[in-house]
């Protein structure tokens, strides 16, 4: 048996070997490459010019097929090469959420100084299932989450908070921990919910929730209290929303949680999509009633602009996460953590983790609470100039001024049908990225704004746009 020879590279430069993006010679790896990434992404970019490609699933599919084939070649052709094609066919068949007419979900642009802060998280690459795979990761995370779980309940001694995937786990994770403190427990919730709570009874072996009516799009308070009433067998939880994903609304917080104690339920509030107007003088006063919730679920790869995934479950005692713990001897031994190192397997249900955290803290140490704020007051005011400019054209019917950054609008007179083709149009025709929703009995086009650097141009245009091809 032959011994391959020896090298003496540094195993970070590693002569003909790859190089490896951590070390004291990571960075001089990287910058060459992170020059063809940045090239590629621009020249995809200028290629697509628009908010998305043209041509519909069969063009792009056609394409990709083509630019990667084949996928996995007898020689390789190189760092350069491959990131070139690859990263330039990516941005061009992109849906580009900075793009102004890329308006159809919330799915968010994120910012510059958080992206590269991802960066440092994936050439480092550490773990957090152990500290001694994550040692300045997990005392960041520590750190940053309990400062989040403070602006969600203020007056808690010990508020603390889970770093999660986004709002879905979060909200897994809150309907886990209710069922772990209080037994199998009935969810009670609006019909305006998310479909991830209705999941998570699934998942867990709970009931089918019970779903009360939201017929202005909001929990009806008078339904609420009469489910209560008639479910006084059993533990309940009631999940409220604060920013639902279709409208943007905001149920009755405060009348929620009255009813709430009056009936012993507790209460976990979806505030996935509204809960950064905590960082906004001005719209903070919509949230009236998150801390007094039981859990509350924040994303900040929403109103955050924290590139996917950034999602936050709050609680306002640490002791209420206490049912997460969890043994696996090779990564948190009863000797270690007597001894002072700190367990991490009971901050998450996944095992290998990303330092997520990092691009938070770079995003709020930069910019601060006022400079979030005013973030999420120019994207609300931007919807509602968007309500504004739609009210003004005779063509077009508003559903109703916006609450946080969703508008939800129609072609007056246009069939359901008409309204699902014209979006589709729209898409395929590689020209704007709009949501479509059911309010009131009918479907609506939905504009979900998350950009803070759209203009009213940027506003008139996509609006004219609706209006041509709704005439075609």
């Amino acid at each position: 048996m032959t011994t391959p020879p020896r090298t003496t590279s540094s195993p970070t430069t590693g002569g003909d070997l790859p190089p490896l993006a951590g070390g004291s010679g990571g960075p001089d790896a990287l910058r060459p490459l992170l020059d063809v990434v940045l090239d590629a992404l621009r020249t995809g970019a200028l290629a697509r010019g628009g908010p998305l490609p043209p041509g519909g699933p069969r063009h792009l599919d056609r394409s990709v097929a083509e630019t990667v084939a084949p996928v996995i070649p007898d020689r390789g052709r190189g760092a350069r090469e491959a990131l070139r094609s690859l990263v330039e066919a990516f941005a061009y068949g992109a849906a580009d959420p900075a793009h102004p007419r890329c308006a159809g979900h919330l799915h968010t642009p994120p910012l510059a100084l958080a992206v590269a802060a991802d960066l440092a998280a994936s050439a480092l690459n550490p773990s957090l299932d152990s500290w001694d795979q994550a040692p300045a990761a997990s005392a960041l995370e520590a750190e940053v989450s309990r400062a989040l779980a403070a602006e969600v309940f203020p007056r808690a001694a010990r508020p603390d908070a889970l770093v999660t995937t986004g709002g879905t786990e979060a909200n897994q994770l809150a309907v886990l921990l209710a069922r772990e403190q209080h037994g199998p427990v009935r969810i009670v919730c609006g019909a305006n919910i998310h479909h991830s709570v209705r999941r998570s009874a699934w998942l867990l072996g709970l009931p089918e929730p019970v779903t009360v009516p939201a017929p202005d799009g909001t929990t009806d308070l008078a339904a609420l209290d009469g489910a209560l009433t008639a479910l006084h067998d059993g533990p309940v939880l009631v999940t409220a929303t604060a920013g639902t994903t279709d409208a943007g609304l905001i149920d009755p917080l405060d009348g929620i949680a009255d009813l709430c104690e009056r009936h012993g339920a507790a209460l976990h509030i979806d505030a996935a999509y509204g809960g950064p107007l905590l960082f906004s003088h001005c719209h903070r006063n919509l949230l009236r009633g998150l801390d007094r919730a039981h859990s509350v679920t924040l994303d900040l790869h929403k109103l955050g602009w924290q590139p996917v995934a950034a999602g936050i479950l709050a609680v306002p005692g640490s002791a209420r996460l206490a049912p997460l713990a969890h043994t696996a001897d090779y990564l948190n031994p009863d000797d270690d953590t007597e001894a002072g190192l700190p367990d991490l397997l009971g901050r998450s249900p996944r095992t290998t983790r990303r330092p997520d955290i990092l691009k938070v803290a770079v995003t709020l140490r930069a910019l601060g609470r006022d400079g979030l704020g005013d973030l999420v007051d120019r994207t609300l005011a931007a919807a509602r100039d968007c309500a504004d400019l739609i009210g003004g054209r005779p063509g077009l019917e508003l559903h109703r001024r916006p609450v946080l950054s969703t508008v939800l609008f129609r072609p007056r007179g246009a069939s359901d049908t008409a309204v699902a083709g014209l979006r589709r149009r729209l898409l395929y025709d590689g020209r704007a990225v709009l949501g479509r929703a059911h309010a009131d009995g009918r479907l609506w086009l939905k504009a979900t704004l998350l950009n803070p650097h759209t203009t009213a141009d940027d506003l008139d245009t996509l609006i004219a746009l609706v209006e041509g091809s709704s005439t075609r």
